[in-house]
């Protein structure tokens, strides 16, 4: 065999998606080292037992010198599915924040790519099978799945008594036969409601007129257009079909018949997300002086920047800039990448992009079942029609683009475009810059609130800078009001958690026909249940966390781990029946916006009322078509969404976002509200915003109220300065875990004695954090802060070099390190 080897030394270094430090190298034939190419996939042996499906990485004619090669199973790709930019974006994530080529892999790569021995395979329910279609083995697996519902790779070995099964798996799923098993999402389509409002020409008195003098012999006609008229003169809403055939007391034939004779214009409210089957309706839309001014300075900035901040106040038409930056790329026939922090925004904006630019439009992120990410994978691999814009979250950085010409990442200072768990821990705006570097393509980065660091780039002149101060159409920028929460409670002038102004407020806003949006920033009922006999309150089992109450499911629940039990009826400690909730959250604010508004729609938009993939569109549609009054939710609702109604904007605490242990609190406190208060009055009104605090007098609180962003960026730049974060300093976080209190005490003692040594100063910790012990495991962290002039390099060579020595005490070996680069 080693003779074989060494006539025919062709080797392949794939990278397999499990975190190894290297590649690993495999045997290959000459006709396979002339037919492979960088970014195919490759099935190999690993491990005593193991299938795994790697990428091929390098091929060449060094044989590894620590172990023999083990062949190739099988090639599963006629040509790459991974591009060599690809690659190279995929190798500087795995540089620059600390984890393996193969971390980076699996989360780049769709499920369904790849296939393991430890996947499982069902089949897919309600498609009909002509059995002569399949090949032998095909069918062999596809009888099996009869009488069974599901098997695993190694049963499938069996049944067909031979290895090299992954073509076969991958065939029948291409087929649509079997599917790989991953979370089914349900499929939902909105109804399409279908809407009638009079033509344009018959609004004026004169012309109605003539009209119901046409009608007089037609009754039926003429009375569906009279009650039209009134229902339009009663309410702002848009009127249903349904609602007006129910008034008039006429069939829809009879509105059908008005509709044909063009008297009234029937519309819909559009339901599809994915593909796109409407006209493109929207032509070119006009900007404002202030937008055409901020698009010139943009063109100008990237000729000689790559990268541009528009700072933009909340409801300035950045959207509108955007759109034609991406005109420009499409006529140079290059692809576009816009990214956003959440999965709601993707909903909207989907359908703004579409009226705009039709079936070009294609959507990632991680709520698609595997089919379709796939699907969309390879539409940007071949570089598609249909994929000439993609709109994603942060996950969508990793697709195979064939030639980007612009990266835009909107509301770039959000907190989730950071991947907290599993690795790669990346940021995606600072991916994306390295990404739009790598195709020498441009990088706007848009906000009304820019982190500290990217302005700081800006005003030192790395990047370039463009500022919009007018709202759209010139409307007034919110009323900020503070409202005394110390003060109200003193003179009895509060109704549970609402103060009588946000009452006032809110009862003229719904008179007038507006909406409204109150924010707080906590799920559930009540984050803590306490005896006030004793003091107890119940605590999660695994986590050092108090349970929080979620009423709608009588239930106590942990946040963190997902631990719940039934609300309790009397206290465990002393047996008596006085439990009472203290504080207060999103579900606890419905309740009482219920009971202070009976007759209004009240819903609520928080992570429980989301879940599904079109959670958050159902919701969205639904306020958007104005069938709900009021919405109580968390921050999911400050992510740039753009509500025509909302006058006002009500935050109920804005105490405990100022007081989060973090550096960082006071700066995204600021953001949040200024992101939040950005929602009201947002086309010709303007908004208010009443925000409730016990310190009126705090320099962010009066910030905000004023909209000084740049007194607010001077006051935490200095703060930031003296006390050594970002971003004068970088940041690197080190967390131990483990199950053992002391092991991980010990462990972490070790690790800092060793970080100290070597960088003597700028290392903190080891330290508990707030909540130390999540699913049963205690949580220690260490802080290394790297000034400007040391080199990012070489410490994070120092930390990999402390690692190994780390891993190689037998005692440390069971504790989880986890190094996370930038983890603010």
């Amino acid at each position: 065999m080693k003779c074989d080897q060494q006539m025919n030394n062709h080797f392949i270094d794939v990278i397999l998606p499990i975190p190894l430090q290297k590649a690993f190298t495999y045997h290959i034939t000459m006709a396979e080292a002339g037919f492979l190419k960088p970014g195919m996939r490759v099935a190999v042996p690993f491990g005593k037992s193991k299938i795994y499906t790697a990428l091929a990485y390098k091929i060449h004619n060094n044989p590894p010198t620590a172990y023999e090669a083990k062949t190739i199973h099988q090639i599963l790709d006629n040509k790459a599915i991974v591009t060599e930019k690809q690659l190279e974006h995929w190798q500087w994530i795995a540089s620059y924040y600390m984890c393996s080529l193969g971390e980076v892999m699996r989360a780049a790569m769709p499920n369904a790519f790849i296939i393991e021995s430890e996947t499982i395979i069902s089949k897919v329910e309600d498609t009909s099978v002509n059995e002569s279609d399949l090949k032998d083995e095909e069918f062999l697996i596809y009888e099996a799945l009869q009488h069974q519902s599901s098997l695993k790779i190694q049963d499938v070995i069996t049944i067909l008594d031979k290895k090299r099964v992954l073509p076969i798996i991958n065939s029948l799923v291409e087929k649509g036969i079997v599917q790989l098993q991953e979370e089914i999402y349900q499929k939902y389509t909105p109804k399409l409601v279908r809407y009638v409002r009079l033509q344009e020409h018959y609004k004026s008195e004169k012309k109605l007129q003539e009209l119901l003098e046409i009608l007089s012999r037609a009754k039926k006609q003429r009375e569906v257009v009279l009650s039209l008229f009134q229902m339009e003169a009663v309410s702002k809403n848009a009127i249903k079909v349904s609602e007006l055939s129910e008034k008039s007391g006429t069939s829809s034939a009879v509105i059908k018949a008005l509709i044909d004779k063009d008297i009234l214009e029937e519309y819909r409210i559009r339901t599809d997300r994915v593909n796109f089957d409407g006209e493109v309706t929207s032509t070119e839309k006009q900007l404002n002086i202030h937008q055409q001014k901020a698009l010139k300075e943009i063109v100008t900035s990237f000729e000689d920047k790559s990268v541009v901040l528009l700072h933009g106040v909340t409801s300035s038409g950045k959207t509108e800039i955007y759109i034609k930056l991406i005109e420009t790329q499409l006529q140079l026939q290059k692809q576009v990448l816009y990214l956003l922090p959440e999965i709601a925004l993707t909903t909207q904006l989907v359908s703004r992009l579409q009226n705009y630019f039709g079936e070009k439009v294609s959507v990632f992120h991680s709520r698609y079942s595997g089919n379709e990410r796939v699907e969309a994978w390879n539409n940007i691999l071949n570089n598609s029609e249909k994929a000439q814009i993609i709109i994603g979250a942060r996950s969508s950085l990793l697709l195979p683009f064939r030639d980007l010409g612009l990266i835009i990442v909107d509301e770039e200072h959000e907190l989730s475009y950071k991947q907290f768990d599993p690795t790669p821990r990346y940021h995606a705006r600072d991916a994306a810059i390295v990404l739009g570097n790598i195709f020498k393509a441009k990088i706007l980065l848009g906000t009304a609130t820019p982190s500290l660091e990217t302005y700081y780039n800006a005003l030192e002149g790395k990047y370039g800078l463009v500022e919009i101060k007018k709202r759209y159409n010139n409307v007034m920028m919110p009323e900020i009001e503070l409202v005394d929460l110390a003060d109200m409670y003193k003179r009895k002038r509060m109704k549970g958690h609402f103060s009588e102004r946000l009452i006032e407020e809110m009862t003229e806003a719904l008179e007038d026909g507006f909406q409204i949006i109150l924010f707080q920033n906590r799920r559930g009922f009540s984050p803590i249940v306490e005896c006030t006999t004793c003091g107890n309150s119940p605590q999660c089992p695994n986590c050092d966390v108090s349970l929080t109450y979620h009423q709608y499911r009588d239930q106590l629940r942990c946040h963190y781990c997902g631990y719940n039990s039934a609300m309790l009826k009397s206290c465990q400690a002393c047996g008596n029946m006085t439990l009472d909730t203290k504080g207060f959250g999103t579900e606890q604010i419905e309740e009482e916006v219920k009971t202070l508004f009976p007759s209004r729609r009240v819903a609520r938009m928080d992570l429980d009322t989301t879940r599904g993939k079109y959670g958050f569109e159902k919701l969205i549609t639904r306020f958007e078509q104005r069938e709900i009054d009021i919405l109580v939710g968390t921050q999911m609702l400050t992510k740039g969404l753009d509500f025509r109604y909302v006058k006002l904007v009500g935050i109920l605490n804005a105490d405990n976002l100022l007081n989060f242990p973090d550096f960082r609190a006071h700066e995204r406190s600021y953001q949040l509200m200024t992101q939040v208060s950005g929602r009201a009055g947002r086309t010709d009104f303007r908004g208010k915003v009443l925000i409730q605090t016990y310190n009126p007098n705090h320099n962010i609180l009066q910030q905000v109220s004023t909209n000084s962003y740049t007194e607010m960026y001077k006051e935490q730049l200095n703060d930031r300065y003296n006390y050594k974060y970002p971003p004068i300093f970088r940041l690197i976080k080190v967390t131990l875990k483990h199950k053992d209190y002391n092991r991980v005490s010990l462990a972490s003692e070790w690790y800092a004695k060793s970080l100290k040594q070597f960088f003597k100063i700028n290392v903190l910790g080891p330290e508990f954090p707030p909540i130390s012990r999540i699913r049963n495991m205690y949580h220690k962290n260490i802080l290394i802060k790297i000034p400007q002039k040391q080199s990012l390099q070489k410490t994070k060579q120092a930390i990999t070099k402390i690692d190994n020595s780390f891993n190689s005490v037998k005692d440390f070996r069971s504790v989880r390190v986890i190094i996370n680069v930038d983890n603010y």
